[in-house]
């Protein structure tokens, strides 16, 4: 990784602040753990696709989220999901028209690893919590797809985060 300045290391910061703040949340907290999630802070997934710094803001914010979550294992299983994801992402040419890709790869790792921990800590059958798991996070990232897609078009915003 390349030298950090002290902005980029605010910035990182501040990301995942802003991860586990509205993983947290009251009113979101409901819908962020177990077999039905829709992370509303899965959203920030999409800013890797931008800048790949941003992958260890989402890590660290993910980590300490899933300190508050139905189970311990969830730190490390959930962590491991998001840093898939997260280099997944990284290899997505930062085209704009690839930014649907997003969606589709947070889906399909959190719904394997996710639902994979669920079914062995709930034991609930594995296709139900990956079917949750992936549908949560392919609605809550595509519609944060969609958000990007236009805040892109500002240049301020553009170069706010790459």
């Amino acid at each position: 990784m390349n030298k950090l300045k002290t902005r980029d290391i605010t910035q990182l910061a501040i990301i995942a602040a802003l991860y586990v703040a509205v993983t947290a949340a009251p009113g979101l907290s409901a819908f962020s753990y177990g077999p039905v999630q829709f992370r509303v802070s899965e959203i920030l997934m999409l800013l890797p696709f931008f800048n790949h710094k941003y992958s260890w803001s989402l890590i660290i914010g993910c980590f300490i989220s899933n300190i508050f979550s139905v189970t311990a294992i969830d730190m490390i299983v959930g962590t491991l999901a998001t840093a898939v994801a997260c280099y997944l992402i990284t290899l997505v040419p930062s085209k704009m028209k690839w930014i649907w890709t997003v969606p589709v790869i947070c889906a399909v790792v959190n719904g394997i690893i996710v639902g994979a921990e669920l079914h062995f800590v709930l034991k609930i059958p594995f296709w139900i919590n990956a079917g949750s798991v992936a549908l949560g996070e392919v609605v809550v990232v595509a519609i944060g797809a969609a958000i990007f897609y236009f805040l892109m078009k500002n240049r301020n915003f553009s170069k706010l985060i790459n």
